[in-house]
């Protein structure tokens, strides 16, 4: 089985949780049990942690546990440093960042719901582009 390297924006996670059987649900459960490798760092991990444990959302506190036990386990944590490009959401930029980082060693995407926050380019996908590309190491329906 190939393996990807994808830093995964917040609300791909949140969206999973929010519906099954979407694009984002199949990114998670990719990182979760597949061919993605997630890439992050502290700050992400601390996001991961802020947003799906916000009361708005009412996610079981054992599920959001066990999603950021299975992401720190199965991915890598990888230091970013500054980068010089101006992003439209000051708030994306650790996920640029670590991207850039991780680009240096891997052929890594950043995978979002939000293109416009940042930079066109080919790495970074929305989650049905992100599918669309380890397809063929994947068992899973188009979506």
């Amino acid at each position: 089985m190939n393996r990807y390297f994808a830093v995964i924006d917040t609300n791909v996670i949140v969206s999973a949780m929010l519906k099954k059987n979407t694009p984002p649900d199949a990114v998670l459960r990719e990182c979760l049990y597949g061919c993605i490798i997630p890439v992050f760092n502290d700050e992400i991990l601390r996001e991961y942690k802020c947003v799906l444990s916000r009361k708005k959302f009412t996610f079981p506190k054992d599920d959001v546990n066990l999603i950021m036990s299975w992401i720190s386990n199965r991915g890598i944590n990888t230091d970013a440093l500054p980068i010089d490009e101006i992003l439209p959401d000051p708030k994306d930029r650790v996920f640029y960042e670590v991207t850039m980082e991780s680009r240096k060693n891997h052929e890594t995407y950043l995978v979002t719901g939000n293109l416009k926050h940042f930079p066109d380019k080919r790495f970074v996908v929305t989650p049905r582009e992100m599918i669309e590309i380890i397809k063929p190491s994947i068992n899973t329906e188009s979506f």
